[in-house]
């Protein structure tokens, strides 16, 4: 079997080494230049799906230097009054003695897991890579007992099976699902970063720089989401100060909270809009904004995938973006992609006919798929779109969870 895999993300990239490991022909096409740099990020929270599927999927080495540059997190979020200090804590973290690398949720920036991932992806001269860069897909034919993949520069390949991991705009499901198209939610974040030293550090308390997931949400319209990251490239250039660890922060507002034209303003606008709404916020958040450099500010407008329907199995599939694209209010889009090559690769290497194999995947990848498409609109709705008595209501359920530990059980399920 010859596997060809369209995009060379986290999740092709995952999906490569596992099929190498088991010893299927699989080869990679990625549009960038193999020089081009990674752009700085904000990072990822590996939770146990996407280090499951790391561990699973990569050779030791690979694992290893994963292993070593994850920063361990606590799973601990936290609703905060804006004025008030805390006003429910969610506990989630490991029992103090798990040490177990493959179930302790750590953060690790963008780039040193794409670095990770493509170690010893380079061949010898002389034998086919296995990454391809600088090849635009275009389009695929299927024929008998294969499909044939085009790029730009003209070339082809062909392949038993094509895999689209080409993110959320991907060319491979606009051919194979072309009725399937993201939404808007009507909902645009403003976020920015900041590095954690300075007036920050020493003005921002301890449960916001721990690692926890923060949210502060204000009595009224919008909703702040706020944690620290380790820095977001290898070469530790991406942020200001040499500082090791960075904020980053967002504010979740409908569209129509914003002056109209919000996605083409400029750092500059975007700071003073977020600054009018927190400024009878708490010291520490305001000094948070104040501090931000204005260049790390931009708008990302909510787009999500809707509710994934049935379809027949072909020898065209996709993973991650490609075909389950949410928002970042649930913090899993990442991990889920992660998981989707864990879970293709393991059907592509136990069954005997690919497209057999593919249904099984793609069966089980709609049911975790609708259910993270549902936790990550319901988040993003909830903190940008919720009216006034639903806030309050939400507000007012929060401090009774803090006070009542069996309520806190049944909203937001089992903790330590």
């Amino acid at each position: 079997m010859r596997v060809l895999i369209i995009g060379a993300g986290l999740g092709g990239l995952t999906l490569l080494h596992g099929l190498r490991r088991a010893g299927i022909d699989a080869r990679v096409f990625e549009r960038s230049a193999h020089q081009a740099r990674q752009p700085a990020s904000y990072g990822i929270h590996l939770n146990a799906d996407g280090l499951h599927a790391l561990h699973a999927c990569l050779p030791d080495e690979n694992w290893k230097m994963i292993d070593a540059a994850g920063i361990p997190v606590p799973m601990i979020i936290r609703f905060h009054d804006p004025h008030r200090g805390v006003l429910a804590t969610i506990d989630k973290r490991f029992p103090a003695d798990t040490t177990d690398p493959v179930t302790k949720r750590r953060a690790v920036s963008r780039g040193k897991l794409h670095e990770a991932l493509l170690h010893n992806t380079h061949t010898d001269v002389g034998v086919e890579p296995l990454v391809h860069w600088d090849k635009k897909f275009t389009h695929y034919e299927l024929h008998t007992g294969g499909v044939r993949a085009y790029f730009a520069d003209g070339s082809h390949t062909d392949g038993d099976i094509l895999v689209g991991a080409d993110g959320s705009n991907s060319l491979v499901r606009h051919q194979r699902l072309p009725g399937l198209q993201r939404q808007d939610l009507g909902i645009v974040n403003i976020a920015g970063r900041v590095p954690l030293a300075g007036a920050v550090a020493a003005a921002l308390p301890a449960d916001l720089t721990d690692g926890g997931i923060n949210n502060v949400v204000p009595a009224r319209n919008g909703w702040m989401f706020l944690s620290t990251w380790p820095t977001g490239d290898p070469d530790n250039t991406d942020v200001s100060n040499g500082a090791a660890e960075y904020v980053v922060w967002a504010w979740a507002g409908s569209r129509d909270s914003y002056p109209d034209g919000v996605e083409k303003l400029d750092g500059t606008h975007l700071k003073r809009l977020v600054s009018e709404r927190v400024q009878d916020w708490t010291t520490p958040l305001r000094t948070m904004v104040d501090a931000t450099d204005a260049t790390t500010i931009t708008t990302v407008p909510l787009r999500t995938m809707p509710q994934l329907s049935e379809w027949a199995p072909s020898r065209v599939t996709l993973l991650g973006d490609a075909i389950h694209n949410m928002t970042p209010m649930a913090g899993i889009g990442a991990n889920t992609a992660l998981r989707d090559a864990e879970h293709l690769c393991h059907a592509l290497t136990t069954a005997v006919d690919p497209v057999g194999a593919i249904g099984v995947y793609e069966t089980a990848m709609r049911h975790a798929a609708n259910q993270a498409l549902a936790l990550s609109t319901r988040n993003a709705t909830n903190a940008a779109l919720a009216g006034p008595t639903n806030r309050t209501m939400f507000r007012t359920l929060l401090r009774a969870s803090a006070a009542i530990p069996a309520l806190r059980r049944k909203v937001f399920g089992p903790s330590i």
